[in-house]
């Protein structure tokens, strides 16, 4: 049995799969169930681990943990006190109080444990740069990973997507800055995060025309709603830190890298509150949009993209 325990999905995803994995390594026609927390029936969990009359093993995932019923607990912790020789059950749970009881059975009764964390220190999403792109047999510069969580974000799948097509299209072993800028600038379809930068300083023509040029070489109208929500964010979270903070004590402060605390500092210029407030609205408006809430997504953007340069010196 093994329990994955943490709120950073990419990370749980890849340790749900790595299990599986060493599962089909030794048997390759070992069956996979997938199941839900809140939907799993009492007794379920007893007839998917019961030993098969072919000897077939089976991997068993129970995401969002946290969510099972009381019966269904119990019958997992009694499960995992005495596991069966031809199933693995790989549960996975965010963390925090709710489902506390089955994460305490589980761990007393011996399982395995695997604790996903989200990467919070810029420190540490520089060093998933690395890891990523050793992953791919490439190095990479500080200055370069760096530039790239600049360029992408914080998020761990646009991060990971991002080294993936970094590794891929760049060549020779070593990618540097300059190798970095060359590729986000000639890839609109990479990130939004041009979007955001030209509608934040309020570059009507040139976020709109970056707009149509992304949905038109395939970026997901998605990753542009959160690179514009992003910037926002980044723009409140800089603009209500508090005054007596400066340099490195104010990006500590903030959980950023120093480059870009600068970089959102130099962008609040025309910003206050009640204009950011507005761009948000706008931007939670077009997320909800585009996926599923309205007809056309590309308007969607255009409207956020408009009413967020319409609200930079909404002060």
């Amino acid at each position: 049995m093994t329990l994955v325990t943490g709120d950073e999905e990419l990370l749980a995803d890849r340790a749900v799969g790595e299990v599986i994995a060493a599962v089909r390594a030794a048997d390759p026609g070992a069956d996979v169930v997938d199941l839900v927390g809140g939907k799993v029936e009492s007794g379920e969990v007893t007839r998917l681990t019961s030993p098969s009359l072919f000897g077939d093993r089976s991997v068993v995932v129970i995401r969002s943990a946290q969510d099972l019923t009381k019966d269904v607990v119990s019958e997992i912790v009694s499960y995992a006190a005495d596991p069966s020789d031809d199933a693995v059950l790989v549960l996975v749970h965010p963390g925090g109080v709710k489902g506390k009881a089955l994460v305490d059975g589980v761990k007393k009764a011996g399982a395995r444990v695997v604790t996903v964390s989200k990467l919070t220190k810029p420190a540490e999403r520089l060093a998933f740069v690395k890891a990523e792109l050793k992953r791919a047999g490439r190095t990479v510069s500080a200055d370069a990973a760096g530039a790239l969580l600049d360029a992408v974000g914080n998020d761990l799948r646009e991060l990971a997507a991002a080294c993936s097509q970094l590794a891929f299209d760049t060549p020779g072993k070593a990618i540097d800055e300059a190798a970095v800028a060359r590729y986000h600038r000639g890839r609109a379809e990479v990130s939004g995060f041009t979007v955001a930068d030209s509608a934040i300083a309020g570059r009507l023509g040139d976020a709109l025309e970056q707009v149509r040029w992304a949905l038109a070489t395939g970026t997901a109208p998605v990753l542009l709603v959160s690179a514009l929500a992003r910037g926002l964010r980044s723009l409140a979270k800089v603009g209500g830190a508090p005054r007596n903070l400066r340099g490195g004590q104010l990006a500590a402060h903030l959980g950023m890298p120093p480059w870009q605390v600068g970089r959102v500092q130099e962008q609040l210029n025309g910003w206050g509150p009640v204009g950011i407030a507005r761009a948000l609205q706008a931007v939670a408006a077009a997320d909800e949009q585009v996926k599923g809430g309205g007809a056309d997504p590309a308007y969607a953007l255009e409207r956020a993209v408009q009413t967020i340069v319409a609200s930079r010196d909404g002060r």
